[in-house]
């Protein structure tokens, strides 16, 4: 891995990855690890002895892939409106609804070397994303018309429990508010038995090193408000 502490994250992210796509949403084009190259098999030791965050960026996971397939299946969800790519990991979500003609994309990340790949998949992709590095869990959705969103994506954040409760109850505030929030999830642990509507579902290639099935069956849910979960 050719990773060393405090290397530019465009640098780290362009000699660690291969342009692929994934193998649910072949329309877009992602910097992704592969078997074939180190970071895919590196420890989450190895990563923190160099400085580097667990590489959730660096796969196409099972939810977001559902999300993506989604949005280019059913442009109407997002077309002429503004979206937030919550949690953005690589930016696939994101890019797929700019894909189906969304009015504006919004990624958020914590994670500083998933915003710098949000950025270069942006750019792979030829579309405009606008990519922001902070913990937004509890903001509300800005007042109309200056940076509202119409739509809220989510993929893949339910593999933690405080976490995904506290992501949950936020998606939950922004849907009671009249926001469109869509959840895509594998069916990990944590996500809430209630209060989702199932959309569709659709089966993922997946790899046995990230997975524990080569095929994971991966929904796409609305949240419900509070009051409706309730």
């Amino acid at each position: 891995m050719t990773a060393v502490l405090g290397q530019n994250p465009e640098a780290f992210i362009r000699a660690n990855t291969r342009l692929e796509a994934p193998p649910l949403v072949p329309e877009v084009r992602l910097h992704l690890a592969s078997e074939v190259v180190p970071l895919w098999e590196a420890t989450e030791e190895e990563l923190a002895a160099k400085g580097l965050p667990p590489p959730f960026w660096a796969f196409a996971w099972a939810g977001g892939q559902a999300l993506a397939r989604y949005l280019l299946d059913h442009p109407e969800a997002v077309r002429g409106k503004r979206v937030l790519d919550f949690a953005a990991g690589s930016g696939l979500q994101g890019i797929a609804a700019k894909l189906a003609g969304a009015r504006s994309v919004e990624a958020v990340e914590i994670d500083g070397f998933a915003a710098a790949a949000c950025r270069l998949n942006a750019a792979a992709n030829e579309v405009e994303i606008a990519v922001r590095e902070e913990d937004i869990v509890g903001s509300p959705n800005p007042e109309a018309p200056k940076a509202h969103w119409d739509v809220v994506l989510a993929g893949d954040v339910c593999y933690e429990r405080p976490a995904a409760e506290r992501i949950v109850a936020w998606l939950r505030g922004l849907a009671g508010g009249g926001c469109l929030v869509l959840l895509g999830d594998p069916g990990r642990t944590y996500l809430p038995r209630r209060g989702l509507e199932r959309i569709i579902a659709y089966g993922v290639k997946t790899s046995r090193e990230l997975e524990d099935s080569d095929l994971r069956n991966a929904v796409v849910w609305k949240v419900e408000p509070e009051e409706a979960a309730g």
